[in-house]
Parts: C-alpha cells; structure tokens; sequence
C-alpha cells in the first residue's frame, strides 16, 4: 500500500508565497506566447504579418525567428511601448451527436457558446539582451484564471572566424515551448481548438502533458543561421504553487528531467526547409488527494517516460502566395512502475506514438485554407484505456480562415488584428473502435466537430 506523504504546511505555504511573487513579477515583466502579440509589433514598428505567417501565430517567418532566437528584444526608434497586449477568443462548438453528457459544469451536451480564451500579455524588451514572454488566460470553461505559457530569455550575437551566430538561455514553464521554429509539440497544430468536444484519450506526455507544471532553464545556440542545438532540464513545481496559477497537477516529476532539441534549417530560393529532433526523459510519481480533495504527491516508484520525436517544416513564399508544410511525430516509451503496481494499468511497459501532417496556403496573409491529418496510437492496455485497450484515434481537419486586419495598409495597425475560423473535425476511428467507442452505441464519427471561432487581439 502506498502512504500519502505528510505535508509541512507552514513550510509549503512560505516557500509557495515566495513562488508566487515570482510568478506574479514574471506575469508583469513578461509577454505571451508568440502568438502574435501586437506589443511586439509595435515594439519592431511591423506589421504581425511580419513575423507570422497569415499574420497570426504560431508560424513564424524568418524574420519572426530571428526575433524569437534574440530574445523578444528586437526594437526599432527610440520611443517606450508599454509592452502590454489582450486576446480574446469565442468559440461555438458542434458535435455531430450530442455528448452523453455535458463536457464541462455550465454547458450543454451539444451547440455550445463558449468564452474560451481572455489573455493578458506583457510582452519585449528588457534590456538589451534580455526580453520577456507570458500570458495569463482565463477560460469559462473551469471559470479560472491561470498563467500560461511564459519564456524568459538572455540572447546575444557572436562570431568566430566566418562564423556568425546567436547564443542564449531560456526560462519556461512548458518543454518545447522555446522551440525556435515552433514546430515542436507545444506549437503543433491546431492552433485554434475545441475544448468543449472529445479528443485523442492518450498522447506522449511531451505532447502538452506538463505544460505549467514544471519550470525550466535551456541553453541554445544557432550557427550561420543553420544548425540550432538547444538542451536542458525541467523540474516539478510544487502543488501550491500550480494550485496557485491553476495549472493542474497530474504528479511530481522526479529530479530532473533532461531535454534536447536540434535541427538544420536550409534556405531556399523562394522559401525554407527545416529538419529536427528532440528528446526528453522524464520520471514522475502518482498524485493522492488530502481529506479535502486537494492533489498531493505519493510516495512509492514512478514511472518513466522517454519521448523521441522529429519534425520537419516547409515555407514557401511567391509574391502574394505563402505555402507552409509541417509533420511531427512523437514517440514514447514507458515504463509504469507506479501505475502498474496500484493497479492502472494491464502491462509495465506500454508505448504511445502521435502523428500530426499539416498544410496551409494563405493568399494576401488574408485568405487561408488548412488541411490537416492526425493519428494517436500506442500499444494495447486495458485497464489503461478501456473499451478493446487501444488508444488508436485518427482522424482529419479542415479549416478556412479570414484575417480582415494585420497588414502593413491595415485598419488601426497594429493596434487590431482579428481571425474568423471555421473549423471541421473528422474521425475514422476513436479510442481503437470505428462503433460502439463508449459502450453506449456512440460511433467514432459521432464526435465529428464542427468549431467557429472568433480571435482578436490587441
């Protein structure tokens, strides 16, 4: 039997106020997540199309890039902008069958209207070499206000013989979050989603499962504007700091969880083409709850994670025209001690892989069409996933999109930006089955979701 770990509260409650300041002084001294944030516009005196492809994040341009490797702290004149910027997003979500119940407390089972983003930014410059990116978001659906992605960063140039490069050092809550080409998971399309509609039941934990759960520090370094290297570690914040930031908290990451990231990028006539991997090895223990329902750590085994991953990204721009191309896949292997030996799972060792094929054109950084393919997959378990014991889930997106705003000759520049987006889900099979995935006669194409969303920001 596993004990639930007592608890110093006093010290918890010190030691969490003092992580709690710092977390509040990072909200107020830095900016969100490069999603393009209009501060950072009017930092560069550029239009968001500038740095985002479409004119909305997370593509970036080469320009966007070089933007992020230097650290949010590229700036044009000499004026102070107050690094300050909103986004707001409402949504209206559809599935093709109404849910067995409703997907969150205050909604109903189907054709629900949701507040599902308001976000706060305070994002740029510093210093010189130091800049600044996080965002705190409320959502409706849960009724909290938490922070989200953050990323603070040192950056500076340097030479050596022919060689020229950027060097820096990033601090983040989210692994793959300071990815350079925001083609790693914490990117990966969609970018835009229904919260409110059924998902893939199981992914690789680097795909979003420690997103603001953990804190970080990476170092990078970019070449001749080709090769980029990028490693380091992430540990467990504690359970009344993430309770502080409503962050969640699914266990405690065991000492520290290593992560690397490389990639070669090629310049082509007309565009660009990236190739990379990365990696991360994580430990991380079962979560209790106290007599008032509050997670804690257990003591006991934990269970490991190896995540191995590549991607690959295609840009190509011809006038009016901007083609962009992206595939990632990650692979997991585990090793469920903890899981295991309480019972949650058929097998020791399990396996998970997730797919992800993406394709956009875009016409004026106005007009865009997405299409997209997803596959979630991994080794059988039962008791893990339920239903036949396969966490098989695949599918297709469609998206059309309208960017009214976000030009250079555009309406109050950059002061508004503004995306329409229409939205179609597919699936061929949901949690391993084509019928029947919940033993209630639902069909996997049952969850096909229709999703419109209105993004601005400011």
């Amino acid at each position: 039997m596993q004990m639930i770990m007592a608890v110093d509260r006093d010290h918890s409650i010190h030691f969490s106020r003092w992580l709690q300041l710092l977390t509040l002084v990072l909200l107020l001294a830095t900016s969100g997540s490069a999603l393009a944030v209009p501060s950072f516009a009017r930092q560069t005196q550029q239009p968001c199309s500038a740095c985002h492809v479409g004119g909305f994040g997370p593509e970036l341009t080469a320009f966007g890039r070089r933007f992020k490797l230097l650290g949010y702290t590229m700036k044009v004149g000499s004026q102070t902008n107050l690094p300050l910027s909103a986004m707001l997003v409402e949504s209206f979500t559809h599935t093709l069958k109404a849910q067995t119940s409703a997907p969150a407390t205050g909604f109903d089972a189907n054709n629900n209207v949701e507040l599902q983003q308001a976000s706060v930014f305070l994002a740029g410059r510093l210093t010189n070499n130091l800049g600044v990116l996080a965002q705190a978001t409320y959502s409706q659906n849960g009724g909290l206000l938490g922070w989200d992605n953050a990323d603070v960063r040192y950056a500076s140039t340097f030479t050596h013989g022919d060689h020229t490069g950027i060097w820096g050092i990033s601090l983040n809550n989210n692994p793959t979050v300071s990815d350079v080409f925001n083609s790693a998971p914490a990117w990966s399309y969609p970018y835009m989603a229904a919260d409110l509609a059924p998902g893939a039941p199981a992914q690789p934990i680097l795909v979003g499962g420690l997103g603001g759960q953990v804190v970080g520090a990476t170092g990078y370094a970019q070449l001749d504007g080709k090769w980029y290297l990028e490693a380091g570690a992430y540990r467990s914040l504690s359970v009344a700091f993430t309770n502080h930031v409503n962050a969640g908290y699914d266990g405690r990451v065991v000492g520290a969880a290593p992560y690397v990231r490389m990639n070669h990028t090629w310049n082509l006539p007309a565009g660009v083409f990236e190739l990379g991997g990365f990696g991360m090895a994580v430990r991380r223990g079962l979560v209790g709850a106290d007599l008032a329902g509050n997670p804690i750590p257990l003591a006991g085994p934990a269970d490991r994670f190896r995540d191995l991953g590549v991607d690959a990204n295609y840009q190509f721009f011809h006038g009016d025209h901007a083609v962009t191309v992206d595939g990632l896949y990650v692979t997991e292997r585990q090793t469920l001690n903890a899981t295991y030996a309480t019972g949650g799972s058929s097998n020791l060792h399990d396996s998970l892989q997730s797919l992800n094929l993406k394709g956009s054109y875009w016409y004026l950084n106005t007009y865009g069409v997405t299409l997209a393919a997803f596959a979630d997959n991994g080794s059988s378990d039962r008791t893990l996933y339920g239903n036949d014991g396969s966490p098989n889930t695949q599918g297709g997106i469609v998206e059309l999109d309208y960017n009214p705003f976000g030009q250079s000759t555009s309406w109050l520049q950059p002061w508004v930006n503004l995306r329409l987006g229409l939205q179609y889900t597919f699936y061929s099979r949901f949690s391993g089955l084509v019928h029947n995935v919940d033993g209630a006669g639902r069909s996997a194409s049952d969850n096909n979701t229709l999703y419109l969303f209105l993004w601005t920001s400011i």
